[in-house]
């Protein structure tokens, strides 16, 4: 009888209490995490500090309703981050404090860097693609306003699904087009 209880927490503690299914990291990821290790032997602290900023961003974005999943995603965090570091930079600059406004310079080359390795589309391809979705919904007969054209590009099926496009630099060429038309 006591041999038969004892099993019992053997066995609980094999089991697994999460899900089975592990979310999805980004390749630029494995990039980021390769550079750390290689700023960390190289004694790097800039350089390891902006790295860790990024993996702790997006370890901490896997807990919330939308988890950082694709290097686009990583790439919109890059540039959050890009533009607090000129911000920063900036107001050091106007409190006359150079020391800091230096770490922020440096930080955003940094960020500008891996910003750089996420291809996505260009900005001639973005207009035409719109351009030819305005004139699509113009012969179904449909409204052309900003909202529903950003819907029917990025809807499951549409132009720009699963494609790797920047959504603000869409949204920019989008407002163009409706407000030319």
């Amino acid at each position: 009888m006591f041999r038969s209880l004892r099993l019992v927490p053997r066995v609980l503690r094999s089991a697994r209490w999460n899900s089975t299914s592990s979310p999805t990291t980004p390749p630029l990821m494995a990039t980021l995490r390769t550079d750390l290790k290689t700023a960390m032997r190289a004694k790097d602290t800039d350089r390891l500090n902006v790295l860790r900023a990024l993996i702790s961003e997006t370890n901490n974005s896997q807990k919330t309703s939308s988890p950082i999943q694709t290097d686009l995603q990583l790439l919109a965090l890059i540039k959050k981050r890009v533009a607090a570091a000129k911000d920063s930079g900036q107001q050091f600059l106007e409190a006359n404090r150079p020391d800091l406004k230096e770490k922020e310079d440096k930080a955003l080359a940094i960020l500008e860097e891996y910003g750089g390795h996420v291809q996505t589309m260009g900005l001639d391809e973005i207009k035409q693609i719109v351009s030819q979705e305005v004139s699509n919904l113009r012969e179904a007969g449909r409204k052309v306003e900003i909202g529903g054209l950003l819907k029917s590009l990025f809807a499951p099926g549409g132009a720009l699904d699963g494609k790797p496009a920047e959504r603000s630099e869409v949204a920019k060429i989008a407002k163009e087009a409706v407000s030319s038309a």
